[in-house]
């Protein structure tokens, strides 16, 4: 949840011209700050979607959640939601990229890309 978030948030900051790379280095150290913001950001703005955490397994680890909760009558919107964007990435070929690769959900639908600016 918190990768598509911080996705998310990149993707409007690329679409709306800043440079993703000046951005997060203008909000790491700051209550923006996280353990996510820094291992994924870097992996969005270099391109570099080689699995580590592979969205195939987030895939199935969401289904078993989703699965769970609605055994037990606990709704779940954002999970859901997620779910579906997952679901999405698995049918446009990107199911065995890491997690960062989140992004390319909410870049195909700003048609914008999170990378480096060229100076």
């Amino acid at each position: 949840m918190t990768i598509a978030a911080v996705s998310e948030a990149f993707v409007l900051c690329s679409k709306a011209g800043a440079d993703p790379e000046k951005v997060y280095q203008a909000i790491r150290g700051g209550l923006a700050g996280s353990v996510i913001l820094d291992a994924k950001v870097p992996m969005m703005i270099e391109r570099n979607f080689k699995p580590g955490g592979k969205i195939s397994i987030n895939h199935k680890d969401i289904k078993n959640v989703m699965a769970t909760a609605h055994s037990i009558d606990v709704p779940m919107p954002l999970t859901s939601q997620l779910f579906e964007i997952m679901q999405y990435l698995k049918v446009d070929g990107h199911f065995d990229e890491d997690h960062a690769g989140i992004v390319q959900y909410f870049e195909k639908l700003a048609g914008v890309e999170v990378k480096k600016v060229n100076a």
